[in-house]
């Protein structure tokens, strides 16, 4: 049965975004196969655009554009479904987490990943997700069994909307015997990882319009308690920046975010071009092709691998993220400020990166001297109750703050160099380049309007500033809401 796509959406006019000139290369290597796959994916009138495309020379901006302009679907592809257990509400939640499994040969994690989830949560960030598993083996005794399994486990999970089992038919997958053999892989494992894409492409297809946000999971994943908390923690913290997606575990197609409206743009490029690479490559080019040319990612990490043995001829996986902490409850808050320093910045290590929880960001200046300072300036007045500050890094364990005090402040002013505070009192002296105050306000009478590092005493060293983190305290109006 051929798989028809929809009519493409006029693209809406996109800001151009810079990329490594190697993207428009890639693009036209991409493209120049995808003239040759299976028609059941590209109608013959989008191969014909795209073979205008090849005929220019190449340029990162032009392809990005074509890309965009060729993927922007607002449609979903005509799949048909099997729903196994559960089915969708009408009204969209806060997260859709997907999950896509198929029978191992040895070990299954599913039910224990489930489990996870549903447990690290609290009654209130379950009212806010919905867990999508798409079984993907085309046993469908195997399936009926962990259905039965599921539903037995998670009926009232099942019943209050909160996981959805479904199956894509079989007659809808592309043909999986003689795929193309990149990096001498052998035929079965280019058969597992084309057939791999496929499956998530369908999984991220039905989620489109179940929510705002999507994260990918893989089967066999173990979750932090709280993680939504942190999650939204994170988003909130990236509103008005441009990302296309955000990272929670270094490893695979684990605790990978979306936007919800980009899914099916992703569903059609995992679609067209599933037999050229695994889905975690494919996934860095999509995003460098959207123009987020770097890795965001977030530390620490939400999610861990706790499979042992792979779902691909069931070997060892022995993978484990030691940036994963059980309790992402403990994830500053870090209001929103501006950031000022009169320390020579050294290339674009700027300020903001050491208020940023992105992973490897971080403020490297010059050797400071006595009375130089770091402030932050909060948006408003801000009840903080725990600050921490870290300075070096494993590799530049000598570049800490050697002397330095920590401060808060008040009674913030206009000025014509800016806002700041007249008012500071001192909060501790820093140790071995760190510092962390605890009950900050039980230790001072007022909301902070600043908070600053001052330097105390001149040193040779350059100065990295790793993190700062800050947590606040819930107004009364916040509690009784």
């Amino acid at each position: 049965m051929r798989l028809m796509w929809k009519s493409v959406d006029k693209m809406r006019c996109l800001r151009k975004r810079s990329v490594f000139p190697f993207l428009g290369f890639l693009v036209t290597f991409l493209l120049f196969f995808n003239l040759y796959m299976d028609d059941r994916y590209v109608l013959e009138a989008e191969k014909r655009q795209l073979g205008e495309t090849l005929i220019h020379p190449a340029n990162s901006d032009r392809y990005i554009h074509t890309f965009r302009d060729l993927s922007n679907f607002s449609g979903t592809i005509n799949v048909t479904y099997r729903y196994l257990a559960g089915i969708p509400l009408p009204r969209k939640k806060y997260l859709t987490i997907g999950l896509s499994s198929v029978k191992r040969k040895k070990g299954n994690y599913l039910l224990e990943t489930i489990k996870s989830i549903f447990d690290q949560s609290s009654y209130e960030e379950l009212k806010e997700i919905v867990v999508v598993v798409h079984l993907a083996d085309f046993d469908l005794v195997w399936c009926e069994n962990l259905v039965q399994e599921i539903t037995r486990k998670f009926a009232h999970h099942i019943i209050a909307g909160r996981l959805l089992v479904i199956q894509a038919l079989e007659e809808y997958y592309p043909s999986l015997d003689g795929l193309k053999r990149n990096y001498n892989d052998p035929e079965d494992r280019v058969r597992f990882r084309s057939k791999q894409n496929v499956d998530y492409a369908f999984l991220l297809n039905f989620c489109t319009n179940l929510s705002h946000f999507y994260m990918m999971l893989e089967d066999d994943v173990r979750c932090s308690r709280n993680f939504l908390t942190a999650l939204k923690k994170v988003i909130t913290s990236r509103e008005g920046s441009y990302w296309v997606m955000l990272e929670f575990s270094k490893l695979g197609y684990i605790g990978k975010l979306y936007h919800s409206r980009d899914l099916p743009r992703l569903a059609h490029f995992l679609l067209m071009f599933y037999q050229e690479m695994p889905c975690d490559w494919l996934l860095i080019h999509f995003r460098g092709l959207l123009a987020q040319k770097d890795v965001i990612r977030f530390k620490p990490s939400l999610f861990q691998h706790m499979g042992y043995y792979s779902s691909y001829k069931g070997a060892e996986n022995k993978l484990k993220d030691d940036d994963f902490e059980e309790d992402s409850i403990d994830i500053p808050d870090n209001p929103p400020a501006s950031l000022y320093t009169n320390i020579n910045v050294f290339e674009n290590y700027d300020a903001t990166k050491a208020y940023s929880s992105i992973v490897d960001e971080y403020f490297w200046g010059k050797p400071p001297c006595t009375g130089d300072f770091f402030v932050i300036i909060f948006n408003k007045s801000t009840k903080i109750s725990r600050i921490k500050i870290v300075t070096g890094t494993e590799d530049r364990q000598n570049d800490i703050l050697h002397h330095g005090a920590l401060e808060v402040g008040q009674k913030a002013v206009e000025t014509k160099q800016g806002r700041h505070c007249t008012s500071y009192i001192t909060l501790g002296e820093f140790k071995g380049g760190n510092i962390e105050v605890y009950n900050v306000d039980h230790k001072i009478g007022f909301d902070v309007e600043c908070v600053r590092i001052v330097v105390t005493a001149s040193q040779k060293e350059w100065l990295i500033i790793r993190t700062i983190s800050l947590w606040t305290t819930p107004s009364v109006s916040q509690l009784k809401k």
